[in-house]
């Protein structure tokens, strides 16, 4: 499992705006400059984001985006579900893997199940306020 750049930085966006909800709606371009992302990338984050309801957004003046939760409701792994094809360590595991047809006499199956759930259970606990106080230390 590798995460990507999208997945890196739908955090990033997440927790700057954790970080900066007293502001009320953060502008797109405020965001991009503090996080030193393009705009134009950042878009197509944010749109995923919004999508999914993880942001709400005001387009126009005085407009941009908001969490539609608090910190404490948003983990690493609900975020990084949104942006990568799949959190589990082998493909054969991933949600749209066809049937191995050597499941039934693989070794190590066992073993990639086992991480997987590790890998999950993990970003599970992380929520976006466990990282802003990392922050802060």
């Amino acid at each position: 499992m590798l995460i990507s750049t999208k997945g890196r930085y739908a955090l990033r966006v997440m927790i700057d705006l954790a970080e900066h909800q007293a502001m009320g709606l953060v502008p797109l371009k405020v965001i991009a400059r503090r996080q030193g992302i393009s705009e134009k990338y950042l878009e197509s984050i944010i749109q995923m984001l919004v999508k999914e309801d993880f942001l709400n957004g005001v387009r126009g003046k005085g407009g941009g985006y908001r969490l539609t939760k608090t910190p404490q409701e948003y983990t690493a792994g609900a975020i990084l579900r949104l942006t990568e094809e799949s959190l589990e360590p082998v493909k054969c595991l991933g949600e749209d893997a066809a049937v191995c047809p050597r499941s039934a006499d693989c070794r190590t199956l066992p073993l990639w199940q086992g991480l997987g759930r590790v890998i999950n259970d993990y970003l599970d606990q992380v929520t976006l306020a466990d990282l802003m106080e990392d922050e802060e230390k």
